[in-house]
């Protein structure tokens, strides 16, 4: 039974697992991602949202309004679905016969920690006709 023993210790002299400096420096890595994420994530939601109110422009005949009016159906669609980063006065729209193109080009700076930050840069656009 002894000489059992002895077998398993020799055989088990080095451990296998996450040292504790090894723990640490994994939480710290899944800290300073979350934290990223928890700043990053929003921007990403509310250009969905600017999508979602684009696409659903669509619905409107939009060859048939004036630019001031497709601005103005933008402020009321964006003040329902909560965007606050772009106005109508910042849709890039074209008209050429009845086609119709709105788009959007805006930056979003989140700021990390200290003087570091995350710059965003955020385009799209919906052809209607």
């Amino acid at each position: 039974m002894t000489n059992h023993l002895k077998n398993y210790r020799a055989d088990h002299k080095t451990q296998n697992g996450v040292t504790l400096m090894g723990l640490i420096v994994v939480s710290a890595l899944l800290v300073v991602v979350a934290l990223i994420g928890m700043k990053v994530v929003p921007a990403y939601m509310e250009f969905l949202s600017v999508k979602k109110v684009l696409s659903a422009m669509k619905q409107e005949p939009l060859g048939e309004m004036s630019v001031k009016d497709i601005r103005q159906s933008f402020d009321k669609r964006a003040s329902v679905a909560y965007i606050s980063v772009v106005k109508g006065s910042d849709l890039i729209i074209e008209k050429n016969g009845t086609d119709t193109v709105v788009g959007v080009d805006y930056q979003v700076i989140k700021p990390l920690a200290g003087n570091i930050s995350v710059l965003i840069d955020f385009s799209t656009q919906d052809n209607v006709k």
